[in-house]
């Protein structure tokens, strides 16, 4: 009986752990998102050919699209920043906090314009297709050997880049509402690293803080700087 008693112990346990190691699988490479959402072909699938990890991550926002694109543009390191909700800023300091108004200069992006992004090194994001009020591209190309930045050459890619593409698409819902659909994109030497892993769960707590920061920002959206948004 005792034994049977261990038995049925250890099986629960590894159940248990199977079920946390497997939400946690799930976690790091969707969370938000429909079977049909995933399985959709968005704009700059193509950039990253054979990427052997994809993130996709969505949300609904309560506002409609035209009021939520410019916040989209701006976001971005030595831009907007990044949208975290108050209770994050918080321990944040105020000149490092994400833009809570619309900044005009900063929402005429082109293609083919780079922009600096977050992470080790000095990593790039170049804009690949702008499809204003419904999809924002980016691709980079960050080299290792280089302190993450662009490589020197790309045809060949050197074996030490990781390529990445993150897709921003906003969708109608309604009047009101607007899908909110980011895809990330990646393609690296070692495909199964663990910090593959990791990424992904860093990934879905920053863009659960992100939606929560869009939300808080679009709610209170000052009528001024929304009519200042060019088309």
């Amino acid at each position: 009986m005792g034994i049977r008693r261990r038995l049925f112990g250890t099986a629960l346990v590894v159940g248990a752990v199977g079920g946390v190691a497997s939400a946690f699988t799930r976690l790091a490479a969707r969370s938000g998102v429909t079977d049909a959402e995933i399985a959709r072909v968005l704009p700059g699938d193509d950039l990253v050919a054979g990427a052997g990890h994809v993130i996709d991550r969505a949300a609904t926002i309560l506002t409609p699209v035209p009021v939520l694109w410019p916040w989209l543009v701006q976001l971005g390191k030595q831009r907007a920043g990044w949208y975290f909700p108050r209770w994050v800023e918080l321990g944040i300091p105020p000149g490092r906090r994400g833009l809570r108004t619309i900044e005009p200069s900063l929402l005429n992006v082109q293609v083919g314009e780079r922009v600096p992004d977050w992470g080790p090194g000095d990593p790039q994001f170049e804009v690949a297709v702008v499809e204003v009020e419904h999809a924002l591209v980016y691709l980079s190309l960050r080299q290792k050997s280089r302190n993450w930045t662009w490589p020197d050459r790309t045809d060949p890619l050197p074996d030490d880049v990781l390529a990445l593409s993150w897709a921003l698409v906003l969708s109608p819902v309604d009047d009101v509402h607007t899908r909110l659909h980011l895809r990330l994109r990646m393609r690296r030497a070692r495909e199964r690293s663990p910090l593959m892993f990791l990424g992904g769960l860093f990934d879905w707590v920053t863009v659960a803080l992100l939606f929560a920061g869009l939300r808080e920002r679009v709610g209170n959206a000052p009528v001024a700087d929304l009519g200042s948004i060019p088309s």
